[in-house]
């Protein structure tokens, strides 16, 4: 979905504390600073993995190319990294300058990411050197970082059975909520995290609606750190943010769909929403550089905590950029070298097996073609999911292909026959709610789930907005969405600010 812009920027796409141990700078015992220095920070910790970070200061003369060693004493073995070229020998970790930051002027400092497996101990290295030179002269090693409880909540815990979803005692259920937009954009944008508040008091306004779902739109770079997001607003910082958000939607029974939104990768193809390779708009499908990085990160971080489902991205459009229908399948599901994108892209596939590889069993939704607009042939190219948990997303709204209901029953009811459907978005840019109300009955007759676009104070015209204060007052358009929410389950209606 398109977002209005800020600040001259146009920008289009539809907890717990944190596990974080550094090793900060020091001055050695002679008062000279050392000659670089390193922070190395947990990000986010889980069972079987984590997600660290490291901040290289340098405080000699200048570098033209770099390279750290750290080792680990616990066998610690590095999977993926960012920002840097990551190795590893036996216990010792190389981390490797890119062609594009090699430069490292005096006192400038670097900043580079990985996910690593671990198993009973995760102690932090003792020792850095950069080009061989040892760096933190005369630190001490900060404690083993330990593993914070999972985010506890009343939000019920679903999973697939045949095509609906159920709770742990098997009773249905429908994911029936908004979207919470903000975290895609404001990060990389540089403005903060969400886009208005996320308090308690705003999160009860969403329960005070009947919604039991949430959805809240992520951006990798800033998930994961990347050194183009500022640092108050990206890693750890991020990290402690999301998860906060996701304990407060819990506390209020309703169940947190966070989902991939914006990802790096340039692409100027058709239908293109920026030619900027940084997560700063929308693009066409995931990335193979960070986004399975990404989903194991955020899987590993929640998955104690099944409570929390995973929409593995946003509008894949790969439909735009190739010439077949067929090759835009082929891509959707298995990534590679797409026809049209000038990037490697993560399929579907891709993703599921990096949310599985961290041992998560949290349900999992794909959207299809064309803006997730198109399911025809989503049974055909489902991924694998060795789980069973994997469900069908949809997004309509008046201004799509399919946005009648004989396209839903054309293309839709066939899908929904076998797996469970979650309309992650509807809405329209009427100012008004007949479209919304007509998909809302379509979907309530099959008992379908379905997410209204969006809770965040903008101007509809410019993208559908539910509410006009984050009390929960409606507009015009939101206050069908809320009292066919309120109606469903015996709450006040018909007040356009009650």
């Amino acid at each position: 979905m398109r977002h209005p812009p800020r600040s001259g920027l146009l920008v289009v796409g539809a907890a717990v504390a944190l596990v974080g141990t550094a090793i900060a700078p020091v001055v050695s015992a002679s008062g000279a600073t050392p000659a670089c220095t390193v922070d190395y920070s947990v990000t986010s910790q889980w069972d079987t993995g984590f997600q660290g970070a490291v901040k290289i200061t340098n405080n000699r003369a200048a570098l033209s190319g770099w390279s750290l060693t750290f080792d680990f004493a616990n066998g610690q073995k590095v999977g993926q990294g960012w920002n840097a070229k990551w190795s590893q020998s036996a216990t010792t970790v190389t981390a490797a300058n890119e062609s594009w930051n090699g430069a490292l002027g005096s006192g400038a400092s670097v900043s580079a990411g990985f996910l690593a497996s671990w198993s009973g101990s995760n102690a932090v290295p003792t020792t850095f050197k950069l080009n061989g030179t040892t760096c933190n002269v005369d630190t001490e090693p900060s404690p083993t970082p330990t593993d914070p409880p999972p985010t506890s909540g009343t939000a019920p815990e679903l999973h697939v059975s045949g095509n609906k979803l159920v709770d742990a005692g098997g009773t249905t259920r429908r994911l029936l909520g908004v979207n919470r937009s903000g975290g895609e954009f404001m990060c990389v944008q540089g403005y903060g995290i969400f886009d208005g508040p996320v308090d308690d008091a705003s999160v009860k306004a969403i329960a005070d609606w009947k919604a039991n779902t949430v959805r809240i739109p992520l951006n990798e770079e800033c998930w994961l750190g990347l050194s183009n997001i500022k640092p108050e607003y990206a890693g750890a910082n991020y990290i402690s943010a999301v998860k906060d958000l996701v304990a407060k939607v819990e506390a209020h029974g309703m169940t947190p769909l966070v989902e991939l939104h914006w990802n790096h990768g340039q692409y100027t193809g058709n239908s293109a929403g920026c030619s900027d390779v940084h997560a700063t708009c929308q693009k066409p499908m995931p990335d193979a550089q960070y986004s399975p990085a990404f989903w194991s990160s955020v899987a590993g971080t929640f998955k104690d905590d099944q409570a929390v489902a995973f929409d593995l991205f946003n509008e894949p459009y790969p439909d735009r950029a190739t010439s077949t229908t067929a090759q835009a399948w082929a891509c959707w599901k298995d990534g590679g070298s797409c026809p049209g994108i000038g990037y490697e892209v993560a399929g579907m596939q891709d993703l599921v097996d990096a949310v599985r590889g961290t041992g998560a069993r949290n349900l999992i939704l794909a959207g299809g073609l064309a803006y997730s607009n198109d399911l025809s042939q989503w049974l055909t190219y489902k991924p694998s999911d060795p789980t069973g948990n994997l469900v069908a997303a949809f997004h309509t709204y008046n201004f799509n292909t399919c946005a009648s209901e004989s396209c839903w029953n054309s293309t839709l009811a066939p899908v929904a026959a076998q797996v469970p459907l979650v309309a992650g978005e509807i809405g329209e840019n009427t100012c008004s709610h007949g479209f919304v109300d007509t998909a809302m009955k379509w979907f309530d007759d099959r008992g379908l789930s379905y997410l209204g676009w969006t809770w965040n104070t903008w101007d509809c015209s410019s993208g559908p907005s539910l509410i006009s204060d984050y009390d929960g007052t409606p507009t015009s358009y939101g206050v069908g969405l809320r009292d066919h929410l309120r109606a469903l389950n015996g709450g006040p209606v018909h007040a356009l600010n009650g």
